[in-house]
């Protein structure tokens, strides 16, 4: 006996179009912000981007104690930036302690709840928010130097463009379908893995990548987390909006956009910041 496959009650064209005008948005947000404030623009668009996946995140999955997954989520979200912004020598680990208690808080706030219907699924889904947003706050280590800034700016926009070309690719044609049911296709992945590469290559001066070989290995990885991580969010979202499915197909599509649009910077995040060591 097999599954029954899941139909999305999107069209298409909103499965597509609106997560890439979104990403559109989230690059001039991280990449706009520091330039006009600093630090301080920085941190603001991280917390903007982290507080809207956190909202959209549980709206989408239906984690189930709302207001207390929003607690949660909200309150990871500023530990985790507070961490790495407030010392003078901040350190990516200092972010498991926020997970470590995130979680703990996750599990207690979800025992509490009654009924504890789908307990397990929903302390799933909050395992994967906190570890989104606490991704998210890489970016704040990525871009603290000067010359971190600019590589920042190339990460952001190798990650952008992967995004916007594998969504439009896939628009037109999502084929070969990569999973059933989802319309994501290999020729968009592929696509989009060259488009963040050749980003980064042109970006190699600004970035400060010592070659075009390093320039060509950090946009392609980074492409290549973003389209796989891409990938899963679609699956996300053909369940959440499925119209024979058991979740509520009446989710707002903006809210699906958003879990689309920035879900694949908190994968890319810790990863351009670890190639930006050995690059």
């Amino acid at each position: 006996m097999t599954s029954p496959v899941l139909r999305s009650a999107l069209p298409s064209r909103v499965h597509h179009l609106q997560p890439a005008a979104l990403t559109v948005l989230a690059v001039a947000l991280l990449a706009g912000l520091p330039e006009l404030l600093g630090d301080r623009g920085r941190l603001a668009a991280v917390l903007v981007l982290q507080l809207g996946l956190v909202l959209t995140w549980v709206v989408v999955t239906g984690i189930q104690g709302f207001a207390g997954s929003l607690a949660v989520g909200a309150a990871a979200a500023v530990a985790a930036d507070l961490v790495l912004v407030l010392p003078e020598h901040p350190d990516l680990g200092d972010l498991l302690l926020v997970l470590g208690m995130g979680f703990l808080a996750a599990v207690v706030q979800q025992m509490f709840r009654r009924p504890r219907e789908e307990l397990v699924a929903s302390l799933a889904g909050s395992a994967l928010l906190l570890t989104a947003v606490a991704a998210l706050g890489a970016l704040l280590l990525l871009g603290r130097t000067p010359e971190g800034h600019d590589r920042a700016l190339v990460a952001l926009l190798a990650v952008g463009a992967a995004l916007l070309v594998g969504h439009l690719v896939d628009l037109v044609l999502p084929r070969p379908y990569l999973a059933t049911g989802v319309p994501r296709g290999l020729l968009g992945l592929v696509l989009s893995v060259v488009a963040g590469a050749l980003v980064a290559y042109l970006g190699r001066d600004v970035g400060g990548t010592a070659g075009a070989l390093p320039a060509l290995v950090l946009g392609a990885a980074l492409a290549g987390v973003t389209a796989m991580v891409a990938l899963v969010a679609s699956y996300v979202v053909v369940e959440a909006t499925a119209d024979d499915g058991p979740s509520d197909p009446s989710v707002s599509p903006w809210a699906v956009s958003v879990v689309q649009a920035v879900l694949p910077f908190a994968a890319c995040a810790p990863v351009a910041l670890a190639l930006q060591m050995v690059l």
